[in-house]
């Protein structure tokens, strides 16, 4: 994983800060792969609770987290139970690590 422990840490609490503490954070994407260099950070963020405003709280949390992470460029995808599922967010679960 090609993330410090304080990324991984800055990752979970600024989500947790604005989808609240039982945010659950997956990477996945390129960032697993220790071998290979750059490329965004892609983020599975799932709660338990309906999300009213999805594509706005994705922005915000992937605005926030690229400001704390000096610029890293991030995608954010939220599983909500109001939320459709997409192939995305199975690939994510499936592949991604909890962070």
């Amino acid at each position: 994983m090609r993330l410090s422990p304080d990324q991984q840490r800055e990752i979970r609490q600024t989500a947790q800060d604005l989808l609240g503490p039982a945010a659950q954070v997956r990477l996945f994407g390129s960032r697993l792969d220790d071998s290979a260099r750059g490329g965004d950070i892609d983020l599975l963020v799932e709660v338990q609770y309906p999300v009213d405003h999805p594509a706005r709280t994705a922005a915000a949390l992937a605005a926030a987290l690229s400001r704390r992470l000096s610029g890293r460029s991030v995608d954010v995808v939220i599983a909500a139970p109001n939320l459709r599922r997409l192939p995305i967010h199975d690939l994510a679960a499936r592949d991604g690590v909890p962070l």
